[in-house]
Protein backbone atom coordinates (compact mmCIF):
# COMPACT_ATOMS: atom_id res chain seq x y z
CA UNK A 1 0.00 0.00 0.00
CA UNK A 2 1.33 3.42 -0.90
CA UNK A 3 1.27 6.49 1.29
CA UNK A 4 -2.25 7.91 1.58
CA UNK A 5 -3.40 11.12 -0.05
CA UNK A 6 -5.18 13.48 2.33
CA UNK A 7 -8.02 15.53 0.89
CA UNK A 8 -10.95 17.49 2.21
CA UNK A 9 -14.52 16.36 1.69
CA UNK A 10 -15.01 19.19 -0.81
CA UNK A 11 -11.98 18.07 -2.84
CA UNK A 12 -13.09 14.45 -2.88
CA UNK A 13 -16.62 15.44 -3.84
CA UNK A 14 -15.31 17.18 -6.94
CA UNK A 15 -13.47 14.09 -8.25
CA UNK A 16 -14.79 11.01 -6.45
CA UNK A 17 -14.35 8.75 -9.48
CA UNK A 18 -10.64 9.63 -9.58
CA UNK A 19 -10.29 8.87 -5.85
CA UNK A 20 -11.88 5.46 -6.34
CA UNK A 21 -9.76 4.75 -9.43
CA UNK A 22 -6.59 5.73 -7.54
CA UNK A 23 -7.48 3.33 -4.71
CA UNK A 24 -8.31 0.49 -7.07
CA UNK A 25 -5.61 0.97 -9.70
CA UNK A 26 -2.67 2.23 -7.64
CA UNK A 27 -3.55 0.95 -4.18
CA UNK A 28 -3.37 4.52 -2.89
CA UNK A 29 -5.79 5.23 -0.07
CA UNK A 30 -7.37 8.65 0.34
CA UNK A 31 -8.00 9.99 3.83
CA UNK A 32 -10.99 12.31 3.79
CA UNK A 33 -11.05 15.24 6.18
CA UNK A 34 -13.92 17.43 7.32
CA UNK A 35 -13.22 20.68 9.12
CA UNK A 36 -9.59 19.59 9.42
CA UNK A 37 -10.38 16.27 11.12
CA UNK A 38 -9.77 12.89 9.53
CA UNK A 39 -13.19 11.29 9.05
CA UNK A 40 -12.95 8.38 6.60
CA UNK A 41 -10.69 6.58 4.17
CA UNK A 42 -11.25 5.25 0.66
CA UNK A 43 -9.36 2.02 -0.02
CA UNK A 44 -9.56 -0.69 -2.65
CA UNK A 45 -12.19 -3.33 -1.87
CA UNK A 46 -9.61 -6.14 -1.96
CA UNK A 47 -7.53 -4.31 0.67
CA UNK A 48 -10.63 -3.77 2.81
CA UNK A 49 -11.49 -7.47 2.62
CA UNK A 50 -7.89 -8.42 3.48
CA UNK A 51 -7.89 -6.09 6.49
CA UNK A 52 -11.29 -7.35 7.65
CA UNK A 53 -10.16 -10.97 7.39
CA UNK A 54 -6.95 -10.20 9.31
CA UNK A 55 -8.95 -8.47 12.06
CA UNK A 56 -11.38 -11.39 12.31
CA UNK A 57 -8.51 -13.87 12.45
CA UNK A 58 -6.79 -11.87 15.19
CA UNK A 59 -10.04 -11.74 17.18
CA UNK A 60 -10.56 -15.51 16.77
CA UNK A 61 -7.00 -16.16 17.94
CA UNK A 62 -7.53 -13.89 20.96
CA UNK A 63 -10.80 -15.66 21.86
CA UNK A 64 -9.13 -19.05 21.50
CA UNK A 65 -6.30 -17.92 23.81
CA UNK A 66 -8.89 -16.75 26.35
CA UNK A 67 -10.69 -20.09 26.15
CA UNK A 68 -7.42 -22.01 26.50
CA UNK A 69 -6.41 -19.94 29.53
CA UNK A 70 -9.82 -20.39 31.15
CA UNK A 71 -9.71 -24.14 30.54
CA UNK A 72 -6.21 -24.36 32.00
CA UNK A 73 -7.31 -22.48 35.12
CA UNK A 74 -10.25 -24.79 35.72
CA UNK A 75 -13.25 -23.72 37.76
CA UNK A 76 -11.27 -21.24 39.85
CA UNK A 77 -10.65 -19.16 36.74
CA UNK A 78 -14.16 -19.35 35.39
CA UNK A 79 -16.25 -16.26 34.75
CA UNK A 80 -19.92 -15.74 34.15
CA UNK A 81 -21.34 -15.06 30.71
CA UNK A 82 -21.91 -11.44 31.76
CA UNK A 83 -18.27 -11.08 32.84
CA UNK A 84 -17.09 -12.55 29.54
CA UNK A 85 -19.33 -10.15 27.59
CA UNK A 86 -17.88 -7.22 29.55
CA UNK A 87 -14.34 -8.40 28.81
CA UNK A 88 -15.15 -8.62 25.10
CA UNK A 89 -16.69 -5.13 25.09
CA UNK A 90 -13.64 -3.72 26.86
CA UNK A 91 -11.32 -5.42 24.36
CA UNK A 92 -13.19 -4.03 21.35
CA UNK A 93 -13.76 -0.59 22.76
Amino acid sequence: MTEPVIESMAEVRSHLADVIDRARRDGTPTIITRRGRQEAVVIDIAEYQRLKQAAEQAEDEWLNRLADEAEAEGLEGSVSLEEMAAMLRDHRG
